[in-house]
């Protein structure tokens, strides 16, 4: 579907240290085109570089969190290498969000289905209101959601994963939030306030120590326990001895606000 014209798919502004990406196709539901995959690496890109942004929030224009691929622009050929290349650049640029040093949270305010769930699985944190709903429906139209299901799985298990990727039915973000693909869910009109919130109290933390915490989390979730604790405890001994972690102790300690951090 054709875009307005000059309207970006993508839209930023910044909210002092909360980085705040709008997915912008409401005609096509946000379904992620080429163009609007790219737009995201790009801005990924760039956030991986920021050092004043500390949290960042995908939200969505229009009547649909995101509607998957753009079938339009899947079914435009049957070309293996155009279709690998652009399931490839998806892939990446859920991998980056993964990679970025910010924490990312998806604010959910409608339906979220195939590789629009997979970019809600992909957030470290997501917010869906009371009126969203999640669903991985390639089964339904003859294409099983295969890159969908990577973090899908790993956000809520096996036997709930393949229920959603072999019936191709909706969940309620109720359900979402029982088996861990969303961490809140609130009424329609609390999503804006509760999610900048979040948001915010995330920022207001140490910049290494979001960085940091978020690379361990994820790392230490694809190890048996007995490697994770390890890893855990060579991360939190060294942890102790930087200066954010002195400066923050210390003013625990001493009943103090929080500190200036120094990201050292």
């Amino acid at each position: 579907m054709t875009e307005a014209i000059n309207e970006p798919v993508l839209l930023r502004r910044d909210d002092g240290r909360v980085a705040i990406l709008t997915l912008n196709r409401p005609k096509a539901m946000n379904a992620l085109s080429g163009e609007l995959i790219d737009a995201l690496q790009s801005e990924f890109d760039k956030l991986a570089r920021d050092r004043e942004i500390r949290c960042v929030v995908i939200e969505a224009a229009g009547r649909a969190f995101c509607a998957g691929h753009d079938l339009r622009e899947v079914r435009s050929t049957d070309d293996y290498g155009f279709h690998h290349d652009l399931l490839t650049r998806c892939s990446a640029m859920m991998m980056s969000i993964r990679r970025l040093p910010q924490p990312v949270i998806a604010k959910v305010h409608a339906i979220a289905t195939a590789a629009g769930c997979q970019l809600v699985a992909a957030c470290d944190l997501a917010v869906a209101s009371t009126d969203a709903k999640f669903a991985t429906p390639g089964v339904n139209i003859g294409l099983f959601c295969g890159t969908p299901s990577v973090p899908l799985g790993r956000n809520v298990g096996s036997k709930r994963a393949l229920d959603m990727l072999f019936t191709g039915e909706p969940i309620s973000a109720e359900s979402a939030l029982r088996d861990g693909l969303v961490s809140r869910v609130v009424p329609p009109a609390d999503l804006d306030s509760t999610t900048l919130e979040v948001a915010r109290t995330i920022a207001s933390k140490s910049p290494l120590v979001l960085a940091q915490g978020k690379e361990l989390f994820h790392k230490h979730m694809e190890m048996d326990v007995e490697k994770a604790y390890a890893y855990a405890t060579a991360y939190m001994a060294g942890a102790v001895k930087r200066e954010d972690a002195r400066l923050g102790i210390d003013a625990f300690v001493n009943k103090q606000g929080l500190p200036e951090w120094t990201g050292r």
